[in-house]
């Protein structure tokens, strides 16, 4: 526990710049104008596939006992992996809507 405590002393700066980040992307995102959402996530999932490949990266860089770094990286596979798969059914979704329909 004490180790904890100096690690956040230590890197408190960060911890607050990431602590406004959050609150920036959420304050920016819930802004955005519903026209604008489908070119957003396109983008939005080609960042998510540079996060998917870096966590791979960092994964395979990783010492085998360094748990800490693996555990991130696999989180940030996997969430990235969601991100990139829920952005690209709800693009298939909206671009459905303005197909013809058969009758």
């Amino acid at each position: 526990m004490n180790s904890f405590l100096s690690w956040v002393s230590a890197n408190e700066q960060m911890l607050y710049i990431v602590a406004l980040m959050i609150f920036l992307g959420i304050e920016v995102i819930s802004h955005v104008p519903s026209v604008l959402h489908t070119p957003l996530m396109s983008g939005a999932n080609a960042i998510h596939g540079v996060v998917i490949i870096g966590a791979i990266i960092v994964m395979g860089k990783a010492a085998h006992d360094d748990y800490l770094a693996l555990t991130l990286g696999f989180m940030a596979v996997i969430v990235g992996t969601l991100n990139v798969v829920g952005g690209f059914v709800v693009t298939d979704r909206m671009l459905e809507m303005f197909k013809k329909k058969k009758h």
